[in-house]
């Protein structure tokens, strides 16, 4: 189905409107034809493509003068070998209702990754993670169609070049991939995740504790700490947890004894980018109609009538305070869309 000028605010999770020119509901692999067809159409106007899925990472900036596709693709398809537990999910499908589901079905493995907003299909290119796992630790490989040829593919785990909040459809692959589904491993010996955060506050051992404890550990936490978008739109986490040099961490614990930090392989340290902010007294900050959460810094709100405008000037707010004092310059999670497709604070803010 196809619809003109439509209006995105219910679809994304800051609930700020814009309108797209053309809205493609793509919903059965049988409409690939006619949306190869209108793409191509859309390129030989020079007119954008963005691929949608839940927008709980989206913010519209402005009216976007091409085509979107909201990916709707459902279905979930089981099987087993002797050690996993295999899934291939279509994108369209909602993530946490996924975890919730296998969870129901004594499947393990997704239960740290318990309401994380968004579908399925979003899950690679961000390589969502929270509580010390990631989307990667339980992938297989990603089909999608590529845009530019028209062709069905398949990516390995290998192939997709995941890293921290990262992967190649946000590198080489990004503008040219519509993911399809996502092929899962679970094992049937499970083993629990919670040493990571506030799951360490689990009274049980690791080698006791449940899936089911925590998932609802997680659920309870991710609710205490982050709004709900139905009632103040948001997108979650607004910024990426810093990852800086040893040498900087070193600096900085100095004189800020108490900064959670969490060294890394590679010799490098990730620093909580919420403390951060919050550490410049930004919680209950506003610019307009957005805000600082006032009980979690690292999520930016639509306290009711924001602007995109409001949500930018703030983001670079933050992003400047928190450079001034720790120098430490915040990435953003969110993806920023404007007329012409996805881009960055930078070039956004210019224009502001």
């Amino acid at each position: 189905m196809i619809e003109k000028n439509s209006s995105l605010k219910t679809f994304n999770s800051f609930s700020i409107d814009a309108h797209a020119h053309l809205l493609f509901h793509f919903q059965q692999l049988s409409q690939l034809p006619e949306l190869l067809t209108l793409i191509k159409k859309m390129r030989s106007l020079n007119k954008p493509v963005l691929v949608l899925g839940g927008g709980s990472n989206t913010l519209f900036c402005n009216d976007f003068s091409g085509l979107v596709i909201k990916v709707e693709l459902m279905g979930i398809t089981q099987s087993e070998d002797e050690l996993h537990h295999l899934l291939q999910v279509a994108a369209g499908e909602n993530w946490h209702q996924l975890v919730k589901s296998t969870i129901q079905q004594e499947i393990y493995g997704l239960e740290n990754l318990a309401l994380i907003p968004g579908v399925v299909g979003a899950a690679p290119v961000q390589n969502i993670g929270a509580y010390g796992v990631e989307f990667k630790d339980v992938c297989v490989s990603v089909d999608y169609v590529d845009l530019i040829d028209g062709e069905l593919k398949t990516l390995s785990n290998e192939d997709c070049l995941f890293a921290y909040r990262d992967s190649i459809f946000k590198g080489e692959l990004k503008d040219r991939t519509l993911i399809t589904s996502v092929s899962l491993k679970l094992p049937k010996q499970w083993q629990a995740h919670c040493r990571y955060g506030l799951l360490k506050d689990l009274d049980e051992t690791e080698a006791s504790v449940s899936a089911l404890q925590i998932f609802d550990n997680v659920c309870r936490i991710r609710s205490e700490k982050l709004p709900d978008p139905r009632v103040l739109g948001n997108a979650g986490s607004f910024f990426k947890n810093p990852v800086v040099s040893a040498n900087l961490a070193e600096q900085l614990l100095s004189h800020h004894a108490e900064m959670p930090n969490y060294p890394q392989a590679d010799g490098m340290v990730k620093l909580a980018a919420g403390w951060l902010i919050d550490q410049c007294g930004l919680k209950g900050k506003t610019i307009g109609g957005a805000a600082v959460h006032k009980d979690q810094a690292l999520v930016l709100i639509n306290n009711g009538n924001a602007t995109a405008q409001d949500v930018i000037q703030l983001a670079w707010f933050v992003r400047e305070q928190v450079l001034q004092k720790f120098a430490v310059l915040l990435e953003h999670e969110v993806r920023f869309i404007d007329a012409l497709g996805e881009t960055n604070l930078q070039r956004v803010i210019n224009n502001v």
